[in-house]
């Protein structure tokens, strides 16, 4: 089996795939990562989906409500960030936005002059430093070698900082088995009290929703598109009531089910 996911290889998206698969390629966007799954040029798909501290990924969520993908599994790894450079004296910190924004206290206090630069992964960082003696990295220490080396560990503004990652597949292996149960509902309807109607099918089966987070829906402006997570199964069967009610509620617009799935907590 071959996974494709955020390169270059050493990022943690890489590390995440690890778990999935063990020939694994690469894409510098999530989504080219979705659309290369949905299309069966892969059998698996790994992207980041939440972390911990900066909440969660925008490009992934709105990925996933454009491809018809399957969530098969869901992978949380810890973060551990390290400040990789060839020596002290450098310019630039280059690494991630989400990276950066993890780290963002101690690089004020540490390193106020620097200048932050986002790029598309901590690995294209880290590649940028080990070329450039100006530029320093944020990744996993394991990254360090050669001429780069380790300047600080741990440097992320939490000890607990941890991403959540999202195992695709193919629509057609999607499962009613597992877990949790990820949703996106686009109601295409806007008037007060729909957030609560989407919500209530849930608390009314004792159903505990674990992220709700809304999303513009490209149409206009205002009208939103829901993604859901739930700690049930789709074989559940207060779980396809509750679905049935927002398929009532979201008649205009479409619900969709990402698929449900099992935790994996992955430590490296």
């Amino acid at each position: 089996m071959t996974a494709v996911t955020l390169g270059p290889e050493g990022t943690y998206s890489h590390r995440a795939a690890r778990a999935v698969a063990d020939e694994i390629d690469f894409r510098q966007s999530v989504t080219a990562i979705v659309d290369a799954v949905a299309s069966g040029e892969y059998d698996r798909g790994v992207i980041p989906v939440e972390n911990s501290i900066e909440g969660s990924v925008t490009e992934s969520l709105d990925a996933v409500a454009e491809y018809d993908v399957a969530v098969v599994r869901e992978i949380v790894t810890p973060i551990r960030h390290a400040l990789l450079a060839q020596g002290p004296a450098f310019e630039t910190v280059a690494s991630h936005s989400q990276a950066l924004a993890q780290c963002r206290s101690y690089l004020e206090s540490e390193y106020p002059e620097a200048t932050l630069e986002a790029v598309a992964s901590t690995a294209q960082g880290v590649e940028r430093a080990r070329e450039d003696p100006t530029v320093a990295g944020i990744g996993h220490p394991d990254n360090a070698g050669g001429d780069l080396r380790v300047l600080a560990e741990d440097i992320q503004d939490q000890t607990s900082n941890a991403t959540r990652f999202f195992a695709l597949a193919p629509a057609d292996e999607r499962s009613e088995a597992g877990g949790k149960t990820s949703l996106v509902v686009y109601p295409n309807a806007n008037y007060p009290g729909l957030l609560l109607e989407l919500l209530v099918p849930f608390a009314d089966r004792d159903i505990n929703l674990t992220r709700v987070e809304s999303r513009p829906s490209g149409a206009r402006l205002g009208d939103y598109v829901f993604h859901m997570d739930v700690a049930a199964g789709l074989y559940e069967e207060r779980t396809q009531a509750a679905i049935a009610d927002l398929e009532e509620i979201a008649e205009n617009g479409w619900v969709r089910r990402l698929g449900s799935y099992d935790t994996e907590h992955v430590v490296e």
